[in-house]
């Protein structure tokens, strides 16, 4: 595994940061995962756009644009088919205590696909569910709750959690967006209602228009999801992955499913 830490290649054993460090201590920070296909990134411009804009919200200091892409392209050329990390952390602010900030991108093996996801619904009183606040959009490595929510859907015999509000709209997943099917037509959570500005949802939406699927964003509860024929989970790691049941209520992933995983993975290999 190639670790580089403000530009400089460094052993695992030396991939630390500062115990003072306000990334470690408050969670006041940034992260972005691309992969890389065969040491290739894809859309990496549009996640480094995604990340100086959230360090813009958090006033958070990036190293140059360049610099970033040369260390993102430079751990993906070692990693080959892989998922590439950055986190950005805050650094430390106590006086007299030296903890600067952190640029730290690793790369990590690809995940085993999941062809039986099964989700269970959670309120997720945390979630901002449409009210715009200061870190609307923002990709912070404050995932408490997020990571909380996919223990204890495990806990329940299910692989991770599908977050609502509290008024019951369906949201998204603690890290991934959710789409489904009906009479043919690709439905998904919009982005008003604070979920995050996922690069793969915006790729595969624009790979649904492309292959003559209808795209439709709005607000619907989880009524609405259960009635679909089809239902995906979208994300950098999980491409376009079918959901086999949500709660109780199984599904069948088929050829719609098929067709837009199929079209994305061409988006994906002619823009490498």
């Amino acid at each position: 595994m190639r670790i580089l830490i403000d530009g400089k290649p460094v052993g695992q054993g030396e991939a630390v940061i500062s115990v003072f460090d306000q990334g470690l201590q408050r969670g006041d920070g940034l992260f972005e995962v691309v992969r890389s296909y065969d040491g290739r990134l894809f859309a990496l411009d549009a996640h480094l756009d995604r990340l100086e804009a959230g360090a813009a919200k958090l006033q958070l200091n990036l190293p140059a644009r360049d610099d970033l892409t040369d260390w993102f392209t430079a751990v993906a050329a070692d990693g080959g088919d892989c998922s590439v990390r950055l986190v950005v952390t805050r650094g430390g602010n106590l006086p007299g205590i030296d903890a600067p900030s952190r640029t730290i991108v690793a790369w990590e093996p690809p995940p085993v696909p999941n062809h039986a996801f099964r989700v269970v619904p959670v309120i997720a009183p945390w979630h901002s569910g449409g009210l715009d606040w200061d870190l609307t959009g923002a990709k912070t490595i404050s995932y408490a709750p997020n990571m909380s929510a996919t223990r204890n859907a495990k806990g329940q015999g299910f692989d991770d959690a599908l977050l609502l509000t509290r008024d019951g709209w369906v949201l998204e997943g603690p890290t991934w967006t959710i789409g489904w099917f009906i009479d043919g037509a690709l439905e998904t959570p919009e982005m008003d209602l604070g979920i995050l500005g996922s690069v793969t949802r915006s790729e595969v939406l624009k790979t649904a228009a492309d292959i003559g699927l209808a795209v439709v964003e709005g607000r619907w509860t989880l009524d609405r999801l259960l009635q679909a024929d089809e239902v995906v989970g979208l994300s950098t790691l999980k491409e376009v992955g079918g959901i086999v049941a949500v709660g109780d209520t199984p599904f069948q992933p088929g050829g719609l499913t098929e067709s837009l995983a199929t079209a994305f993975s061409a988006r994906v290999a002619a823009s490498l």
